[in-house]
């Protein structure tokens, strides 16, 4: 039975501290509620926490849309903070070989208007949103709890407390319970009243499970046939600096998969290899002698002038395969008792860089439509049912909005896949793009803008972006028609430089009329 407390503060219980989870319990505390914040895992500000995959996170992209988030958090500092912590990629960096086996280098710039998007670790991401947290009074951190049951009609949640002894317990018969699991001999369950719960407990979500028994969820999720696996460029041995530049992102695109590397504020580089299930079978099948011809062919000078044969053997052998996941569900909430953010809503495979930014960016809209839903306008206790039914409707509004937006982004990173262990390459990629940047910034009336720009460095609708951009395609093949009888063949374009724009500003215009 729900206990009743005598105030007006509505109690909002958020399940999960990573970014998203934390930055959704900063904005209920600003406005006032009373905030509790359980964690399956120990304080993730400890180094010694392991995470859920049992491996170091793969460093984050941070753009436009989580800066934005945390902006609107209105935390003093707190931005300021997480900047500060961050490295900033002006391009990416694409890695090959040439026919007469040359090794190159080739810089494209994201932004034609020269904005960046920003390298940062989620570790340390995390701990600022926690130390933000825990500085506010009506804020409680619980860490070691796992979610075991909710009752989302009662507004009633269930959590066993998760107990560890210490590895220095038997340092002569160490057991299980040393290494770190739960003892579950002493788990309790404890129970928890609320009237929001908001689940930000990721890909494999409780609180998405258990609110699948009262809402009519349609769930679906795809494992895409690419596994993962972390690698690091150390920094250099001499000097201690960065052994690449660390102003881009590193590709080494390979067709169907593709090397990256990202800086680390360390002066590494953490590094990722993506390929077909098959790929890694057949090279762990004998990996001393496939991995380094493997790399030598497919990621020229990467090993061993980055990493050493040796390391390179190591990590691939230690660090964990993993599968990358791909979630779409619809609704995000159940009446006014429960939503779900972030992966647990809307896992997407990360070759847009946006799965944590459009988790950050769930947390504003949530709270911009709370907001104008009036949730937090001065309630009486006589009022609590007003207030679950303007929740109720807010949720509601939520879910219509997001889950276009979650569903496209979720796509784009799909695509986007090909492009970067592909389409980067490729001349066609490398006209449009240009086309599109010479568009943007010589005839900015038009309102043109790449696809990445959209995504990456504004805040407009992902279902938004989506819309304009295959209408922006559709244009450019009508464009391209008409340059190409208007110039002789596109063979004239790569001799066509800046007097292009009035061409192509001219055929659009006859195009809209």
């Amino acid at each position: 039975m729900v206990r009743t407390r005598e105030s007006d503060v509505q109690k909002v219980v958020v399940v999960g501290a990573g970014p998203v989870g934390a930055l959704a319990a900063l904005y209920a505390a600003k406005r006032g509620d009373e905030v509790h914040v359980y964690e399956l895992r120990d304080d993730l500000r400890d180094s010694s926490t392991t995470p859920l995959n049992f491996t170091k996170s793969i460093n984050l992209a941070l753009s436009e849309r989580g800066i934005n988030s945390m902006r609107q958090a209105e935390c003093d500092g707190l931005l300021e903070d997480i900047l500060r912590e961050t490295i900033p990629m002006h391009a990416r960096m694409i890695h090959g070989r040439r026919k007469n086996n040359d090794i190159y280098e080739e810089s494209q710039e994201y932004d034609a208007n020269g904005r960046f998007i920003r390298a940062v670790d989620r570790a340390s991401l995390n701990k600022r949103l926690l130390d933000a947290l825990e500085n506010m009074p009506n804020v409680t951190l619980h860490f070691n709890y796992k979610l075991t049951g909710a009752d989302f009609k009662k507004r009633t949640a269930w959590f066993e407390e998760q107990s560890y002894r210490q590895k220095t317990d038997h340092p002569q018969n160490p057991t299980q319970d040393q290494a770190g699991e739960p003892d579950t001999k002493r788990s309790k369950e404890v129970a928890v009243d609320f009237d929001l719960l908001i689940g930000a407990d990721g890909a494999h979500s409780a609180v998405r499970h258990h609110m699948m028994k009262y809402a009519c969820v349609d769930y679906t999720q795809e494992y895409i046939d690419t596994l993962w696996c972390e690698f690091q460029i150390k920094p250099k041995s001499l000097d201690g600096s960065f052994a690449v530049d660390p102003n881009h992102l590193h590709i080494w695109p390979a067709g169907s998969f593709m090397f990256i590397a990202i800086p680390s504020l360390d002066k590494s580089f953490t590094c990722t290899l993506f390929a077909p299930a098959s790929h890694f079978s057949s090279i762990s099948e004998i990996p001393e002698q496939k991995l380094p011809k493997f790399f030598h062919k497919y990621f020229p000078g990467v090993s061993p002038d980055l990493i050493a044969p040796s390391d390179l053997l190591k990590q691939f052998q230690e660090n964990p395969h993993l599968p990358l996941i791909s979630i779409k569900c619809r609704p995000y909430h159940y009446k006014s008792s429960v939503v779900i953010l972030g992966d647990a809503a809307h896992a997407m495979v990360p070759f847009y860089g946006q799965g944590m930014n459009a988790g950050l960016e769930d947390v504003r809209v949530l709270f911009e439509i709370l907001d104008s839903q009036a949730v937090y306008k001065n309630y009486d206790i006589a009022e609590k049912k007003a207030r679950n039914k303007a929740r109720e409707e807010a949720l509601d509004v939520y879910t219509t909005q997001r889950a276009p937006d979650a569903a496209a982004i979720n796509d784009l990173a799909l695509r986007n896949y090909e492009e970067m262990r592909s389409s980067v390459q490729s001349p066609l990629y490398k006209m449009r793009k240009w086309m599109e940047e010479t568009l943007m910034i010589y005839v900015p009336s038009l309102g043109w803008r790449t696809q990445y720009t959209r995504v990456s460095f504004e805040n407009q609708r992902y279902s938004e972006v989506e819309n304009a951009v295959q209408r922006q395609g559709r244009i450019l093949k009508g464009v391209l028609v008409i340059s190409s009888l208007g110039l002789g063949g596109l063979g004239a374009f790569g001799l066509v430089r800046r007097g292009y724009a009035t061409h192509l500003r001219d055929s659009l215009l006859r195009l809209r009329r």
